[in-house]
């Protein structure tokens, strides 16, 4: 499954590192979820989406 968080997070001016400070992971794990590597949990999910401004239907829902 694609997901948009590496366009909201360019969108927020956020970098890897400042967006993992927020929803307490490393860069690596954002990184890895970017690229559809890591599968986050639904804890973590609402996280980055709260951070990023985005429901998560904007962030993950495939098309």
């Amino acid at each position: 499954m694609k997901n948009r968080i590496k366009v909201a997070r360019v969108e927020n001016s956020l970098t890897q590192v400042q967006l993992a400070k927020k929803v307490n992971v490393t860069r690596q794990t954002i990184g890895l979820i970017e690229k559809g590597e890591y599968n986050p949990t639904l804890q973590l999910c609402i996280a980055i989406a709260k951070s990023l401004n985005k429901t998560l239907d904007e962030l993950f829902w495939e098309e």
